[in-house]
């Protein structure tokens, strides 16, 4: 039987996104089906230096505040850290050192230690040492990854996730793409169940 592919559209900066990766990764190694992340762009226009969320969602400190108190209650749920955020941060170079892990060497630990780099260490992705450090503790080659990331080795790549995304009419993410169905938003654990099952997917 054909092992289907659930596509994950998703970006580091994406809160929404760490979480449903939380949620996802205790369904999903239940059944025989195979992921592929597909990098989106997210907010791609933000500076190298990183952009203040009062400015990006046109907020007042108390809203954000109240954002952050909503996020973190969700963190804790499913035993995620989570520090409070005041900037994003533009995350391309972060998503072609992703694709190169996974894709190079199937390493899916780098997802995990790009999401702690910001949501957790509030760093800035968009930094070659952060992104190394992140690499390190993915034991992943330093020298290798930092070649990739100043050679630009994966920039057409993850152009092409880009434009796949828009072809697509993907607008928001996470969303999660499987067959003829789809899920937008970090979604409970019995919502995949739901999917997989609409899908017929086989469990183990």
């Amino acid at each position: 039987m054909e092992i289907k592919t659930l596509q994950i559209f998703t970006d580091y900066v994406c809160p929404w996104c760490y979480l449903g990766q939380a949620r996802l990764k205790k369904v999903i190694s239940k059944y025989k089906i195979n992921s592929e992340i597909i990098h989106f762009p997210l907010h791609p226009d933000t500076p190298k230096g990183g952009r203040n969320l009062l400015d990006l969602f046109g907020c007042s400190q108390e809203e954000l505040n109240q954002k952050n108190s909503m996020m973190s209650k969700l963190m804790n749920e499913e035993n995620l850290e989570y520090n409070n955020r005041e900037y994003t941060y533009n995350s391309r170079l972060a998503q072609e050192l992703g694709y190169w892990a996974q894709f190079k060497y199937k390493n899916k630990e780098i997802h995990d230690e790009l999401y702690k780099s910001y949501f957790i260490n509030k760093n800035n992705v968009y930094e070659i040492d952060i992104l190394l450090n992140a690499a390190s503790r993915a034991k992943l080659p330093e020298k290798e990854a930092k070649e990739i990331l100043e050679k630009r080795t994966y920039k057409d790549v993850i152009d092409k996730h880009w434009e796949y995304s828009y072809k697509t009419g993907v607008t928001g993410v996470p969303t999660y793409i499987l067959g003829t169905s789809y899920l937008v938003g970090a979604q409970q654990e019995q919502n995949f169940h739901d999917l997989f099952a609409k899908e017929n997917i086989e469990r183990f």
